[in-house]
C-alpha cells in the first residue's frame, strides 16, 4: 500500500494540493513511527495519510517502520 505513492522517486500527488511525496525506503524507523502516530492523532494534516494511519495499530506502525528502514527497501530502490 505505501509503495504505491512512497516508492516512486520524485512522485507528486495533487490531492489535496500538489504535494511532494517522500520516499520511505531508508528513513529511520523512529521517524516513520512518529509520523504515523502524528497522522493518527491529527497533529499532522494530510487526508489520505490520516485515513490510512487511523486503521493502524502500534504494532502495524512498528512493523511498517522496520520494513521501510531496512536494507531490503534500500536495495530495491536501486
Amino acid at each position: 500500500m505505501c509503495s504505491g505513492c512512497h516508492g516512486i522517486g520524485g512522485y507528486r500527488t495533487v490531492f489535496p494540493e500538489v504535494y511532494h511525496v517522500p520516499k520511505l525506503g531508508g528513513q529511520h524507523a523512529a521517524y516513520l513511527v512518529k509520523a504515523l502516530q502524528e497522522y493518527k492523532a491529527g497533529s499532522r494534516s494530510h487526508p489520505s495519510m490520516k485515513a490510512i494511519a487511523a486503521g493502524l495499530s502500534d504494532q502495524d506502525m512498528a512493523d511498517l517502520a522496520a520494513y521501510y528502514a531496512s536494507d531490503a527497501t534500500k536495495a530495491a530502490a536501486k
